[in-house]
């Protein structure tokens, strides 16, 4: 089977959890994700699976829009709220001016710096590994873009001051990171307590089912051509032998090509990078 799925995730699941509960749902191990969420982060997190693990790459922006929830009074040495406190304050009311003002300071382009605890490789081994290690290390910076960012409240739970904003991001931007670099910004000690991802390329949560969900077999599955523009061509006898065995073809057009027989897939070409005049098969279905 190769198909897309959209996710709604829980807090708590690792993005790794998800994948390993749906693959006991679809009897397969050929799943993989697009994006990945911390556990404590919720929303939209889209699956491939069988041929289709390898599609991410071909999500057309992939630009993310999230919800966030900022902790006010609280750093930690994570960013968000499962870390060790580094720096706590008792603040009990906050100028909205001011958190408007530093929301507008991060829009558009600006270098920011890795969180430590992520993923990251820098000399072959992930960032994380450091910070448990106690190691020291020069954490990378990467140009990220802040499309758009909202302040939508501030509001008290709990004896504690905290404050929502959405935005809009590009790939690879660290939200709890951005609240850092905010905290840094006005001097007050913060840190992302709650995300929710609302949105990826051009899939939204609506449309997107939680494990229950899933398990109940209440979901629906995408093709390939529900997540990339690309043209649908029945090939003909002549071109079917090149087709179905993986060769090179001359090439026809902007999109890539989803070529089928008799209602099957046998192919997806895609522009060929050593030749710009030629195609090549991204995924090779068989004939099956």
């Amino acid at each position: 089977m190769d198909k897309i799925l959209l996710v709604n995730k829980d807090k708590g699941y690792t993005s790794r959890d998800v994948v390993n509960a749906l693959s006991q749902v679809f009897h397969t191990n050929k799943i993989g994700h697009f994006g990945t969420l911390d556990p404590l982060a919720t929303g939209l997190l889209i699956i491939g699976i069988g041929k289709y693990t390898k599609v991410g790459n071909l999500l057309e922006k992939d630009d993310k829009q999230y919800i966030a929830e900022v902790l006010i009074g609280t750093s930690t040495d994570t960013y968000d709220v499962t870390g060790t406190v580094t720096k706590k304050e008792d603040i009990k009311e906050i100028d909205r001016d001011l958190l408007v003002g530093v929301l507008e300071r991060y829009k558009g382009l600006y270098l920011q710096e890795v969180p430590i605890y992520s993923a990251v490789k820098v000399k072959g081994k992930k960032l994380y590994e450091y910070a448990r290690n106690k190691e020291s290390v020069t954490l990378p910076r990467k140009l990220v873009n802040i499309h758009s960012i909202e302040l939508i409240d501030i509001y008290e739970r709990e004896n504690n001051l905290y404050f929502s904003f959405k935005c809009s991001v590009s790939k690879g931007t660290y939200i709890r990171s951005l609240i850092n670099d905010m905290s840094k910004s006005i001097k007050i000690p913060m840190c992302m307590s709650n995300l929710k991802r609302t949105k990826q390329d051009k899939f939204s949560i609506e449309d997107s089912y939680t494990i229950k969900d899933i398990r109940k077999g209440n979901y629906k599955l995408l093709d390939i051509e529900d997540i990339i523009d690309l043209n649908i061509i029945d090939v003909s006898d002549s071109l079917y032998d090149i087709v179905k065995n993986g060769g090179l073809i001359e090439k026809t057009g902007d999109k890539p090509i989803l070529f089928r027989k008799d209602g099957k897939n046998i192919a997806l070409y895609m522009d060929y990078d050593k030749n710009k005049n030629l195609m090549k098969p991204f995924i090779f279905y068989g004939g099956n």
